[in-house]
């Protein structure tokens, strides 16, 4: 093809998705299109307006200890402001173990935060911003989540790798998206194609009528346009206890729950009613009452119980988190011989879902309590005591072979129930100025005992 022809093509080719708009050498349809593209930009930038200035730049001061030893780090997060009087909704990994917390505001001034409360299970905090006597500051409001639907128009609003005072345009994929290994499974997710990276976590999702619907929450560096938010109503819900007692208290009853249609485990039942066992803590009320995996739930106190798809999951864990704690509840079943029987059992309160850290600093390396929340595999061996969260590398836990998930049993022959009694004994040998710089740990690993001895003689870096 000549370049005068491909020329001619290309001409065409550029001429024809245009050649609608005229008539008679005049641009008729392009008013009507002009007027609707700035409807629309004026929409997204009222949106914008209504919740941008109560955006907030967080820079906490955490202490981790999954290095083998304590260490202060800085990390970044947004946050919204709900209330004139400063409160702010963010995520709880933002603020996890914060020492510090310093804000950013709208019109650049600086302020501390104190956490009110947190939720790991839903990943919420609530913060107060240590405000002047009678300041206020804009806030935004807490819309419905309930009534969105998939395709409509969402603001992503926050500080996306650490740059203050961002906002992205997307669409809500999906209003009921099931995750199974997130939170504690009390709700469902947002997604959305508007862009959510590291740093905007805590920031808020708004709505074309500019009210915020979700708390920008996960996203996923390699999976495209993938992010996740946490519904405004669970949000609401969550506050509100928060404010009132700086925690949520639920009901727990150790029983976890699998759909009726279960197609990733390619397990399909007939019916509409009822929900499947997927597991049992043995020592929990359910465990004790002897309800067993591969049962059906059908009711609880005389409510049907309805569990087809994993959609249902987070609703029904949700009605066991909220009955009543240390009252009877009865629970219908159809056992595994396809007999109907009632069992009754006694939520207790759900513990804390993460146990405390404790840095042995000479020993380099940290250790933390066994929680059967957050570290399940351990109490299954264990239901209390302590484990090595990490060890320092290079370090004197690390020559001695000590590994991440071993279950500490002794220390010199001394049982360790608890991580206070750590603490004691650490203090007493690493203080003895004439004692050997050796200690015997009695460790569990994969249900053996294994006894390694730590020779901290050694001294490495700041230890």
């Amino acid at each position: 093809m000549s370049p005068a022809s491909l020329w001619a093509g290309l001409s065409l080719a550029l001429f024809l998705p245009f050649a609608g708009l005229f008539n008679g050498g005049t641009l008729a349809a392009v008013p009507y299109q002009v007027e609707k593209l700035a409807d629309f930009r004026q929409v997204i930038a009222n949106a914008k307006a209504a919740v941008f200035p109560s955006l907030v730049f967080l820079m906490p001061v955490a202490e981790r200890y999954d290095a083998g030893k304590l260490e202060k780090m800085q990390v970044a997060g947004s946050g919204v402001i709900i209330s004139p009087g400063g409160e702010v909704v963010t995520n709880w990994h933002v603020v996890e173990r914060s020492i510090d917390i310093r804000c950013l505001l709208y019109d650049g001034t600086v302020v501390k935060a104190s956490v009110v409360g947190t939720d790991k299970d839903t990943d919420l905090a609530l913060l107060q911003l240590e405000l002047p006597p009678g300041k206020t500051v804009p806030a935004a409001r807490l819309g419905d989540s309930s009534h969105l639907e998939a395709g409509e128009f969402v603001l992503a609003m926050g500080a996306p790798w650490g740059l203050s005072r961002s906002v992205s345009l997307g669409i809500l994929s999906c209003v009921d998206r099931f995750l199974s290994d997130q939170g504690g499974g009390y709700n469902l997710w947002l997604q959305t194609d508007a862009a959510i990276n590291p740093g905007n976590s805590g920031g808020p999702l708004v709505d074309s009528g500019g009210l915020v619907v979700g708390i920008n929450t996960l996203g996923f560096l390699m999976g495209g346009n993938l992010a996740f938010a946490i519904p405004a109503n669970t949000v609401s819900a969550v506050v509100g206890e928060l404010r009132r007692q700086g925690r949520v208290v639920r009901a727990w009853a150790g029983i976890y729950l699998q759909p009726l249609k279960d197609f990733e485990r390619n397990i399909f039942y007939e019916g509409e009613k009822g929900v499947l066992v997927a597991g049992v803590d043995p020592a929990s009320p359910a465990g004790l009452a002897g309800i067993e995996v591969g049962e059906m739930l059908l009711a609880i106190n005389s409510q049907p119980v309805r569990g087809v798809n994993h959609e249902d999951i987070p609703r029904l864990n949700q009605e066991l988190a909220d009955l009543p704690i240390g009252r009877e509840s009865v629970f219908l079943f159809r056992d595994l011989e396809g007999r109907q029987r009632e069992r009754r059992l006694v939520p207790v309160e759900k513990g804390e879902v993460e146990g405390a850290d404790l840095d042995c600093r000479r020993w380099n390396l940290t250790l933390k309590a066994i929680n059967e929340f957050s570290t399940p595999v351990l109490a299954f061996y264990r239901r209390q005591g302590v484990y090595v969260q990490a060890v320092r590398s290079p370090g004197n836990a690390e020559s001695a072979g000590l590994r991440s998930g071993d279950i500490v049993l002794e220390l010199d022959r001394i049982p360790v129930p608890d991580l206070e009694t750590v603490r004691r004994i650490y203090q007493e040998l690493v203080e003895d100025p004439v004692r050997k710089r050796e200690v015997l740990f009695t460790i569990l690993r994969n249900d053996l005992k294994h006894y390694l001895v730590i020779d901290y003689t050694t001294i490495y870096g700041n230890d």
